[in-house]
């Protein structure tokens, strides 16, 4: 046949599970991390579907040593009887047939998070190997698979008197870029999953590393979500606003709090999902919580002498809210379930804030003041914040136009090969731009340490000289990824490399820097731009020969490998610029024989809480979090 030719034998058919190993992309999203941990939420969904469904009340999920998984319930079990239909046992039918499962008669489950029946099958699908173990009628039933492929017939293995369902499955290498699992991924999943499914206890434990595990159980469900999420945040009113409905078809959760900080922080979610792309649920939300502050503000002629144009986001800063809406028929934007597609839920929802809100307001005088004052300032701080932008335009900066005049340029113009060190001081300044590589390197010194932006309004921030500096440099303009004014597209370098001395003031810089970054332009840090150069803090010389190193224990080991020699001297580096520029070239520049940390997002509500206790007002948090990690701390000198 030649190749021009199209026939029916150009037409295949992948049968069973072939074309999710085919395509696995279009079912768990993709074959990197994302897609490998979720496995693990497509197995721990259907436990939580027994729980909702009111027969389990306990998920035990364990990382072993090989990055295997288990996932084990006691709910009712996967039914093991022969399914007459399909020829084989319930068992092997739901773990080898996509579009199967109890989720689609609105019956055995009216609330499913898996509802496409696609999610345990495509597991077994993506794994190496497979064994379900279902202890259900008092007895134990177990079956293996490989790639898939049952390895035999359901077998019966004694007595028993638990109940529930086993699934312990290895992610197939063939598949997958990485098969290693990050135990705060799962965790964040998980705790989430105990905050939305209020009394479920779910535990997580590690095998690769000794007692590393959590235990999650809310009986206070969203309440206690919005106390974790704001836990070193000033509230303005001591409890969150709780509200709840019940319909025939949807059921719906709202939890909120407003704090003293200047961050909005709404997480939405469907059928447990996190909607991380938000949908109708949320959309509902904003618009109910919009028209009734303006409302109330405009009855009780608050805004006095104030003329400013009172929008959303004025309305929701320092506000923290959870949205949990659990339907019967969702209609999700994708296998992975990003986003809410329901068209009726977003008037609903919307209805409801409107209603109950306001009725909260009305009855609560003192929080709806409180709650007023700061949407006020806050739209007040907007208006001088268009004012700061509109100058720092008018200047050059802050959307991407021009460069700043301190910034030591590389000649690389392919933003892909290109690097930008944010250097603390002159000094090291100097060094760095002596030991850089010309052609693909840039150093921009800052002077001194920049603006806490976890206490300071929005107009501050962008009239900050150092933080429009770089703003300028990256080209990307300021904001958040949803914003007109960012664009990480025009990023000029992608890796944005923060390079502080390895004493007090580095690591406070180091931080003041990373939260201006993940408080202010979060899509470098999303997409993976933001690194951590690693200084060396000793240098041990024998002779011509010396080892630069960067630890104590590397110190330590060194030394004592040449105890035997003669004249072995040790040199503390305290600062950048104590290096010569060669040195500071070999050991932490030369992407050949650097270290650099890649700064990742791996648990937003995690990072929220730990810049504002590191870098908020309350102090007690922040001491007791130097304590406890007192002892895990390296590479600083005091």
């Amino acid at each position: 046949m030649s190749p021009k030719e199209y026939s029916a034998d150009n037409i295949k058919t992948l049968k069973g599970l072939d074309a999710v190993r085919k395509r696995p992309a279009m079912y768990i999203g993709s074959t990197g991390s994302l897609g490998l941990h979720h496995l693990v939420y497509e197995v721990v969904d259907n436990s939580i579907d027994e729980a909702l469904a009111g027969f389990c009340d306990s998920i035990y999920v364990t990382i072993h040593e090989n990055d295997s998984i288990t996932v084990r319930d006691n709910g009712r079990g996967i039914p093991v009887d022969f399914h007459k239909d399909e020829g084989m046992s319930a068992l092997q039918l739901v773990l080898t047939t996509l579009h199967s499962g109890g989720k689609f008669d609105n019956a055995t489950y009216k609330v499913s998070g898996g509802l496409h029946g696609v999610g345990v099958s495509c597991v077994n699908a993506l794994s190496s190997y497979v064994k379900a173990e279902v202890f259900r009628d008092g007895k134990i039933h177990m079956m293996e698979f490989e790639r898939g492929v049952p390895k035999a017939d359901i077998s019966n293995l004694g007595e028993t008197d638990k109940r529930g369902t086993t699934i312990t499955f290895q992610p197939d290498p063939e598949i997958f870029e990485t098969t290693e699992y990050s135990f705060d991924i799962l965790s964040k999943r998980l705790r989430e999953l105990a905050f939305l499914n209020q009394g479920i206890k779910i535990s997580i434990e590690d095998l690769r590393e000794e007692d590393k595990s959590h235990e999650f159980c809310y009986p206070g469900g969203l309440v206690s979500f919005i106390s974790f999420i704001d836990e070193n945040k000033t509230p303005l009113h001591e409890d969150p606003v709780y509200f709840q409905y019940a319909g025939e078809k949807m059921t719906l959760e709202i939890a909120f709090q407003y704090n003293d900080s200047f961050q909005e922080n709404i997480f939405s979610f469907a059928n447990n999902i996190n909607t991380i792309d938000g949908g109708t649920h949320l959309s509902g939300f904003k618009k109910g919580l919009t028209r009734t502050i303006n409302s109330y503000i405009v009855n009780n002629n608050l805004l006095k002498n104030n003329k400013v144009e009172m929008k959303g986001d004025d309305l929701r800063e320092g506000l923290t809210a959870v949205i949990s809406v659990k339907l019967s028929d969702p209609q999700f934007e994708g296998q992975t379930k990003n986003k809410l597609g329901n068209s009726d839920v977003s008037g609903i929802v919307e209805s409801y804030v409107n209603e109950h809100l306001g009725n909260f307001l009305e009855e609560n005088p003192s929080v709806a003041k409180k709650i007023v004052d700061k949407c006020i300032n806050s739209a007040i701080a907007r208006e001088a914040a268009r004012k700061a932008r509109q100058l720092a335009r008018r200047k050059g900066v802050m959307d991407g136009g021009g460069l700043p005049g301190k910034l030591a340029d590389c000649s690389e113009r392919d933003p892909s090969r290109c690097e930008i060190f944010l250097v603390e001081g002159d000094s090291a300044g100097g060094s760095a731009k002596m030991g850089r590589d010309r052609t693909f390197q840039a150093i921009l010194p800052l002077k001194g340490k920049i603006l806490n932006v976890e206490k300071a309004r929005i107009d501050k921030v962008i009239s900050h000289d150092e933080i429009q500096t770089m703003v300028q440099a990256f080209g990307t303009g300021f904001g958040n990824v949803d914003e007109e004014s960012f664009n990480v597209d025009k990023l000029r370098y992608h890796k944005i490399i923060i390079m502080t001395d390895a004493d007090v003031d580095g690591s406070h810089i180091r931080t003041l820097l990373l939260t201006f970054l993940f408080r202010h332009m979060p899509g470098l840090v999303e997409t993976g731009h933001v690194y951590i150069a690693q200084p060396p803090l000793y240098k041990v010389k024998s002779g011509k020969e010396e080892q630069y190193l960067f630890s104590d224990k590397e110190k330590n080991e060194q030394v004592e490998e040449w105890k035997e020699r003669k004249n072995v001297t040790v040199q503390r580096f305290k600062g950048l610029g104590e290096m010569n520029p060669d040195q500071l070239a070999e050991t932490t520049m030369n992407p050949d024989t650097r270290r650099l940390l890649q700064v990742r997002l791996e648990d937003a509500v995690e990072s929220d809480r730990i810049f504002t206790m590191l870098m908020g007002e309350e102090v007690s948090p922040r001491r007791k979090f130097i304590e406890d990690n007192a002892e895990k701390v390296r590479n600083l000198d005091i």
